[in-house]
């Protein structure tokens, strides 16, 4: 055989390949056309910009297919960093940030002045029709401060009281992409600082979302913590409740478990945490046979 018969052969196998990965999108597309979609985007993969790019492209091509996606992004990563400039050290309860005064001015700054329009910035490069907002425009997150959580009072953190549906859905089932910065705000117009992955949560449930999609550090949840051998692919809700009262979820996880179970007892069909350190998580998630998370089920 020559070499160009063989390169010719390899490119046809490659087509094929792609061919065949698009028909098995194919059922997923048709299934999730017009419906809302609700990410999480934070951690790791918010500090590399490769990953970063890759993670937007799958956002976008959400868009693109007929689904109506909508990004909520944290940002501790750079908070830590601007605090740290001003030798303020964080202190967290049960993965919820301690926001003293201070700290909700570097929280505000970071989420709604910087990441949130970087975010924008770069969909809105791949063609997008990106919208950036924060909990306060709109009254899209109304809050309340929340309770003293293991003694401790937590500052200006928020507790969510409702989720202002009209404009995301509004905005959402039109040619935008929302990308929403987790600040609430309260009755007399003062900020809270709400987690990330209660936010997306809570947004998902008001929302009635067909997926709620937490991309995170690791590749979902591990009956061993640090082994990934024991990932599970799905969670029970008894699975869930289980682990975290033998200890084996804890931390940053938290959040993201109680998320998922409190948004499917609202209305929300699938929720999944994924490794947002691989690229494409999102499309390798919702558009392939095997997935490559875990799918938290009621």
């Amino acid at each position: 055989m020559s070499n160009d018969n063989y390169t010719n052969e390899n490119k046809m196998k490659q087509y094929q390949y792609k061919a065949s990965m698009l028909i098995e999108a194919l059922p997923y597309i048709q299934r999730l056309s017009g419906k809302t979609v609700v990410i999480k985007y934070g951690g790791a993969a918010m500090q590399n910009d490769d990953l970063t790019r890759k993670i937007l492209e799958d956002v976008t091509l959400l868009k693109f297919v007929g689904m109506n996606p909508i990004l909520v992004h944290g940002g501790g990563p750079d908070i830590n960093r601007t605090l740290a400039a001003l030798d303020v050290e964080p202190h967290f309860i049960d993965g919820l940030r301690v926001t003293d005064d201070q700290t909700m001015e570097v929280v505000q700054m970071v989420l709604a002045g910087k990441i949130n329009k970087e975010i924008v910035a770069k969909l809105n490069g791949m063609g997008a029709s990106a919208i950036g907002l924060c909990g306060i425009d709109g009254n899209i997150i109304k809050a309340e401060k929340a309770p003293v959580k293991n003694g401790v009072d937590l500052g200006n953190v928020g507790k969510i009281n409702s989720i202002n549906t009209t404009l995301l859905n509004t905005l959402s089932h039109d040619q935008y992409i929302p990308v929403i910065a987790p600040i609430g705000v309260g009755a007399n117009g003062e900020s809270y600082n709400i987690n990330a992955d209660t936010a997306a949560g809570a947004i998902a449930a008001a929302l009635k979302a067909e997926k709620l999609v937490f991309l995170t550090d690791t590749d979902g949840v591990r009956t061993v913590p640090d082994d990934p051998d024991t990932l599970l692919y799905v969670a029970s809700r008894n699975d869930i409740i289980n682990m975290i009262e033998d200890g084996k979820i804890v931390g940053g996880m938290l959040p993201k478990v109680k998320s998922c179970l409190k948004a499917l007892d609202e209305g929300v069909k699938r929720t999944h945490i994924l490794n947002g350190t691989i690229p494409h998580p999102i499309i390798l998630e919702i558009f392939t046979d095997s997935g490559i998370g875990t799918m938290v089920t009621g």
